[in-house]
C-alpha cells in the first residue's frame, strides 16, 4: 500500500454522559470525505482509544467501515499494552475490511527494540495487512530503534512509519537508512522538513477541523514541489501548532476545532477536561487567522 496525502486520525465525539455519539462520529467522517482528505484512521491517539473499552473500539471500527465503504482507505489502530490485545484489534480490523493497521510501541511496558519488533511481527502474522508503524516516544517512552526497524524491514507489510519523535536526527536516519519504509509526518511543526526529506503522507490531527490548510501544504510540497509556497503556508500554520501543543490540551483543542465546523464533539473522556473560555477564544482566533492567510496564499498562487 502506498500512503499518499493527508490521513486524519478521527476524533471520537461524546455526549454529556461521555458516551460515544455515533451520529456525530458519522458526521465527522462525512465532513472529512467531502473535504478530500486521503485516508482516515480510527483508534488513534486523537480518537482517545486509550480511554475506550475493547468493545467500544470494535464497534467504532465497524461503524467507520460501514460509513466509509470503499470511498477512502481506513487504517485501524491496534495500540495496547498487551500484545494479545493488539492482536485482537488487528484481527477485527482484518475482519471488517480495513485497508491497513497502525502499530505502535506498547506503552508503559518499556520494551526493548527486539521486543517491539516481536510484538509487531506477532500482530503482522495475524492480520497480514499493510502496516504503518507509529513511533511516539513522548507517550510510549521508547523509540523504534535500528534493531526494531532492521527486523521489521524484512517484511513487506511494514511499509510506512509515522514518526512523532520530534528528533530531526531520526528523520534523517529514516530517510537515509530505511528508504523501503515510507516516511509519514507525525510531528506537525516539522511537516515542511518531512516533505523535504521525501515524506509522501502526513497523519495530522488538525485536519479534523482544518483539512483545507493541511491539504494545501501537502499539495504545495509533495505534489507541486513548491517549497517557497510551502514555507508561506507553514508559517501561517505554525501559530496553530503551538496552541495545539501547549498545556497538554491537544485532544481538547482538536475537538473544539471540529465543533467550530458545526459538529458538536462534546468533552474528552476523563481525566482530561474541556477547554475553558479563554482557551477556546485563543484557539478560535488562531484558526481564523490561519484560514485567512492560507486562503490568500492559495488565491495568489492561482
Amino acid at each position: 500500500m502506498q500512503f499518499e496525502g493527508i490521513y486524519t486520525p478521527v476524533v471520537t465525539p461524546h455526549g454529556a454522559d461521555y458516551g460515544i455519539d455515533e451520529t456525530a462520529f458519522g458526521e465527522v467522517i462525512e465532513f472529512l470525505i467531502a473535504k478530500d482528505v486521503h485516508g482516515l484512521i480510527v483508534a488513534g491517539t486523537t480518537g482517545e482509544y486509550y480511554a475506550q473499552s475493547m468493545d467500544e473500539r470494535f464497534a467504532l471500527m465497524r461503524l467507520a467501515k460501514t460509513i466509509i465503504g470503499d470511498r477512502l482507505p481506513l487504517i485501524v489502530g491496534t495500540g495496547a499494552i498487551r500484545t494479545e490485545d493488539s492482536i485482537l484489534y488487528a484481527r477485527e480490523a482484518k475482519a471488517i475490511g480495513a485497508n491497513a493497521i497502525l502499530v505502535t510501541t506498547p506503552p508503559y511496558a518499556y520494551p526493548t527494540g527486539r521486543e517491539i519488533a516481536l510484538h509487531a511481527l506477532a500482530i503482522d502474522r495475524e492480520a497480514n495487512l499493510p502496516v504503518m508503524l507509529y513511533n511516539y516516544p513522548g507517550r510510549m517512552s521508547v523509540n523504534m530503534d535500528e534493531e526494531t526497524l532492521d527486523r521489521l524491514g524484512r517484511s513487506p507489510n511494514f511499509c510506512a512509519v509515522k514518526e512523532s519523535s520530534g528528533d530531526p536526527n531520526r528523520l534523517h536516519m529514516l530517510a537515509r537508512d530505511y528508504p523501503h519504509i515510507a516516511l509519514s509526518c507525525g510531528m506537525d511543526d516539522q511537516a515542511l522538513e518531512f516533505f523535504a526529506w521525501g515524506a509522501r503522507s502526513w497523519v495530522c490531527a488538525g485536519s479534523n477541523f482544518a483539512p483545507e490548510a493541511h491539504i494545501a501544504l501537502y499539495k504545495a510540497c509533495a505534489v507541486e514541489g513548491d517549497f517557497t509556497k510551502g514555507r508561506r503556508i507553514m508559517s501561517a500554520m505554525l501559530p496553530l501548532m503551538r496552541v495545539l501543543e501547549q498545556g497538554g490540551k491537544f485532544v481538547q483543542c482538536i475537538k473544539h476545532g471540529v465543533t467550530m465546523r458545526g459538529i458538536e464533539c462534546g468533552p474528552p473522556r476523563r481525566p482530561l477536561q474541556p477547554l475553558n473560555k479563554d482557551d477556546k477564544r485563543e484557539l478560535e482566533q488562531v484558526i481564523r487567522t490561519m484560514n485567512r492567510a492560507v486562503a490568500q496564499i492559495e488565491e495568489e498562487a492561482a
